[in-house]
């Protein structure tokens, strides 16, 4: 690491943490550990038009599938559908096991089934949140780059802030 990326990460609002292992984009796009949820996109199998908005609750471990129209995943048949497991396989990914696990409250051995372990049972939520921040997100990546500060961006710190 080298000097000017230190001080970068020393200035940050925001702790920054690599993820655990590079992950690919195109199954589940968007991972986030937030609002005490463990929450995604995932991308339907059979229609490129369709994506799917998964979440699994900390604690209670109440987990939720829908489409991006708001409609329920025909997979949840009173367990975690596929687009859950692939949603909580790239958590891993990105976040590691270890503090996926931790944010879920759940005891999970070492390469253990994340999924498995679980304890929850189907739960009425709205995909929207997820989707809009999901689709925020994607709008960073046309924003073109620049050297002048963003304003959508504003809560990280310029370079030149002292402590």
């Amino acid at each position: 690491m080298d000097a000017d990326e230190a001080g970068w990460e020393r200035l940050s609002t925001v702790r920054v943490v690599p993820p655990a292992r590079a992950r690919k984009l195109a199954k589940v796009p968007f991972v986030e550990l937030a609002d005490g949820r463990l929450q995604g996109v995932v991308s339907s199998g059979s229609d490129i038009g369709r994506v799917y908005v998964s979440s699994i609750s900390a604690g209670d471990h109440g987990y939720n599938c829908r489409t991006n129209n708001n409609r329920p995943c025909g997979g949840l048949r009173g367990a975690p559908c596929k687009h859950l497991r692939s949603l909580a396989d790239e958590a891993v990914l990105q976040y590691g096991l270890e503090r996926v696990a931790r944010y879920l409250r759940v005891e999970v051995a070492e390469g253990g089934d994340l999924v498995g372990a679980l304890d929850g049972s189907p739960e009425s939520a709205d995909a929207a949140v997820v989707f809009s921040r999901f689709l925020r997100h994607l709008a960073y990546l046309e924003v073109p780059g620049t050297t002048v500060p963003v304003p959508e961006l504003h809560w990280f710190p310029s370079t030149g802030v002292a402590r």
